[in-house]
């Protein structure tokens, strides 16, 4: 017997084209009214616990908005449409909600954002920082503060869990599907980030082992940065989105889309970057050549993987010189705050 074809309607194909389209266009419009939100707070220049002595420069608040919309990695993780759109709209609007004293919904927010995937529950420790040094009027101490937030985020993402579970049929399979993905890497297909090559060429009982190590890795960025930059937790969160685009299991164009839509907040920090060139050109570098080189290996067949894991190697470290120049420049802008006199003139590491 002849297989039975179901006749596909054109209208219907469009319509839900133009309906899915609109869809991510909403929610990026939604992310960049977050971005606008943060800006215009004017935290990452001036707090309650720290205030630059750079606070006067400064890009307009529409300005770091339209760097958003109109950034190229943003625009085509809108045409790819992936899930990852949701997530970063999810911890932008956590991160607006946290600087506009509204505690509660960053932290239903950051729920939202640590279901859709799984890295973004790395951002509570600092998320809860800044939540309490927006509200220092209330005279609430840190574990205070804290021991108030952490329910709402463990009770919003308990909820969001069960209802997966009801809609599953009552069945816990899909937490392996989608956190267990994330934990164990069980799909190594090539992509931009450090971790497939290196469990292809793993042997087998040294996996697990290496999947704590890179975990691990990854984790320890949390607490030393919460640490070392408490007093400004919103630049914890967009270093720390910066690193998850780099050392994250699965990373795509969407994590770095979300660091470089924030980078702009501290744009009083630019004129103490010293590489600003040559991390431009690297990520330039990567982002023309990376889909050449995949195009090369994957269908031309005139390369192999370390053909493309080159370039992802090269793309990585442009990331990492950007996140390593931001942070250079606010731990220089810190220190002038104690050190009013050294303003302006040249350091060097002895």
């Amino acid at each position: 017997m002849g297989q039975l074809r179901v006749p596909i309607d054109p209208f219907h194909t469009a319509f839900f084209q133009l309906v899915t389209a609109l869809l991510y266009i909403l929610v990026d419009l939604v992310s960049a009214d977050a971005v606008i939100r943060i800006a215009r707070s004017g935290v990452a220049r001036s707090s309650p616990v720290f205030s630059s002595p750079r606070k006067d420069i400064k890009w307009d608040e529409l300005a770091v908005g339209a760097a958003f919309l109109f950034n190229p990695f943003t625009i085509a993780t809108c045409l790819a449409r992936p899930t990852a759109v949701f997530s970063n709209c999810a911890i932008v609007c956590a991160i607006a909600a946290a600087v506009d004293q509204r505690p509660v919904k960053s932290m239903l927010a950051l729920a939202s954002a640590a279901y859709f995937s799984l890295y973004p529950a790395l951002l509570l420790p600092p998320l809860i920082l800044l939540c309490h040094d927006q509200s220092v009027g209330t005279k609430s101490s840190l574990p205070n503060t804290a021991s108030k937030l952490l329910p709402f985020f463990l009770g919003s993402l308990t909820w969001l869990l069960a209802t997966s579970y009801v809609l599953t049929g009552f069945s816990w399979e899909f937490i392996h599907s989608t956190y267990g993905v994330h934990l164990l890497l069980p799909d190594l297909t090539p992509n931009v980030g450090l971790w497939w090559y290196f469990f292809i060429e793993m042997f087998d009982p040294f996996r697990a082992f290496f999947l704590g190590v890179f975990w691990l890795h990854l984790v320890s960025y949390v607490g030393g940065l919460c640490f070392r930059l408490r007093k400004q937790p919103l630049f914890v969160l967009t270093t720390l989105l910066g690193i998850f685009a780099v050392f994250q299991p699965y990373p795509s164009i969407a994590d770095a889309s979300l660091y470089f839509s924030l980078v702009p907040l501290y744009s009083h920090i630019f004129p103490l970057m010293r590489y600003t060139f040559f991390a431009i050109a690297t990520v330039l570098y990567a982002t023309l050549l990376g889909p050449a080189f995949y195009y090369l290996w994957i269908y031309a067949g005139s390369g192999n993987a370390n053909f493309f894991y080159a370039i992802t190697l090269v793309w990585s470290l442009g990331l990492s010189i950007v996140v390593g120049e931001c942070l250079f420049a606010v731990l220089r802008d810190e220190w002038e705050v104690d050190r009013p006199e050294m303003k302006g003139k040249d350091i060097r590491r002895i």
